[in-house]
């Protein structure tokens, strides 16, 4: 599966050769796989599901909006996608035992949770930003910081 799997995406790869590494290709369609699939899941719970209200809680905080309430929802399906699309696909070069993997991996998607809803509260709260367009600039942003931090942290290589 994994070898029928790489061998469609680097199908696609030649005419990008001049750009990105065959490597680098991968993460990106890897990566945008997860991150459409996030959007897509997002707007599903953010419209659906909530119908765009807040969700009221029996213990603190009492509240969650909306758009953070999808997020949440949301970021478990894209975790674990997102892990496995990297592991079997894009890095697998790396010698680190899966369980050190796959906790690097969730601090660098908590970490990015975090910056997620920080910068989707700025942009839905303050600046008015539609959710969907705040949660779409959000991904570009973090899908950068990741591909490094994934990189050179969650499936370091050794030299």
């Amino acid at each position: 599966m994994r070898k029928a799997v790489l061998k469609f995406i680097d199908f696609f790869y030649p005419p990008f050769s001049r750009w990105v590494s065959v490597h680098t290709f991968r993460y990106i369609i890897s990566g945008g796989t997860n991150a459409a699939a996030g959007i897509v899941v997002y707007y599903i719970v953010y419209n659906y599901i909530l119908h765009q209200q807040h969700v009221n809680l029996p213990f603190p905080p009492g509240m969650i909006t909306a758009p953070v309430a999808a997020l949440i929802i949301e970021s478990f399906i894209s975790f674990l996608i997102g892990f496995i699309l990297n592991k079997y696909l894009v890095f697998t070069q790396s010698q680190l035992k899966g369980r050190i993997q796959l906790f690097r991996y969730g601090t660098v998607f908590a970490t990015n949770i975090l910056l997620n809803f920080a910068m989707l509260k700025v942009l839905v709260e303050t600046f008015h930003v539609y959710a969907t367009v705040a949660k779409i600039i959000c991904t570009v942003i973090l899908a950068i910081f990741s591909y490094f931090t994934q990189k050179h942290f969650s499936f370091k290589v050794k030299k």
